[in-house]
């Protein structure tokens, strides 16, 4: 049994906390709240605070950074919060595994594979590939063992489909959608997040490189809020589609609306990715979707 440090008690967090529990390890959660998954060791405290983060990391296998900043505030919350996770890497020798997104590619044109680079200019979404570059440069400077796995929007939960969609559908209400509703995208699996970012954490050869989780098909909005209802047995769903005037109002009042502009591009258009080498090296498959549409509520 290795002790395993998961700073962010969120969806992620919280899978990631479950497949360790699930492989007999012990698992601590640090949150400013200090509220985790039962069976975990659960902490309350500032993991920016890069002593009191190497304090619970000693005699770690491994330190997750699962935490997930309000997108509004990636730009002062981010910094502090990466370099104490890697400071503490670095002290405690404990491996730095990092579940990420697809930010950080920007626009792309085709899926995203291991080959595409990672070429975002905007402020927040370069910060995320940043954020990777400098783990990786400590890790080949030979200070801390780094890896990441990124995936797509998720499913289960804290996303466009889960709070847009979601719960319209569950309250027989028609659902209202920031998104475009016919254009194909990747959806990933909270679950498989986990999975993957456990696997990489716990294999030497995956450290020194991110990798791209396991994930569905490519599905449009229309065809996963389809599948959606038929899984929870509910009417054909009713959806609209905001036009993007009425989205960039929106946000002028309303937060995650403004944000949502800057990532707009990868509903759009096409934005989709290709895991297959992930799958290759590891054997790990996306759950069964219906399984994953059944947990969103």
């Amino acid at each position: 049994m290795s002790l395993h440090v998961i700073v962010g008690g969120g969806p992620v967090g919280t899978a990631t906390a479950r497949v360790l529990l699930d492989r007999g390890e012990r698992v601590r959660v640090v949150t400013r709240s200090g509220r985790g998954p039962d069976g975990t060791e659960r902490i309350a405290a500032d993991a920016t605070d890069a002593d009191r983060l190497t304090t619970l990391t000693e005699g770690a296998a491994a330190l997750y950074n699962c935490a997930n900043p309000q997108y509004h505030r990636w730009l002062t919350d981010w910094p502090p919060l990466a370099a104490s996770l890697l400071t503490a890497a670095e002290r405690t020798g404990a491996v730095h595994a990092t579940a990420s997104c697809l930010y950080g590619y920007g626009p792309v044109d085709g899926p995203i594979t291991d080959d595409t680079p990672l070429a975002a200019t905007h402020p927040k979404l370069r910060m995320r590939a940043d954020m990777w570059r400098a783990a990786l440069a400590a890790h080949r400077d030979g200070r801390i063992r780094a890896t990441e796995v990124r995936a797509s929007d998720y499913i289960e939960d804290n996303s466009v489909f889960s709070f847009a969609i979601g719960g319209p559908l569950r309250a027989g209400k028609r659902a209202y959608t920031p998104t475009p509703l016919d254009v194909p995208h990747t959806f990933t699996s909270i679950t498989d997040v986990a999975r993957t970012l456990v696997t990489a954490a716990t294999t030497d050869t995956a450290w020194g490189r991110a990798w791209l989780v396991p994930s569905h098909d490519p599905l449009t909005v229309r065809q996963i809020a389809r599948r959606y209802a038929d899984v929870s047995g509910l009417p054909a769903p009713r959806l609209t589609a905001m036009p993007y005037p009425v989205l960039w109002a929106g946000g002028l009042g309303n937060s995650f609306l403004r944000e949502l502009r800057t990532t707009y591009y990868q509903w759009a258009r096409p934005f989709t990715m290709d895991a297959s080498s992930t799958t290759r090296t590891f054997g790990i498959e996306p759950t069964p979707l219906a399984d994953a549409l059944a947990a969103v509520a």
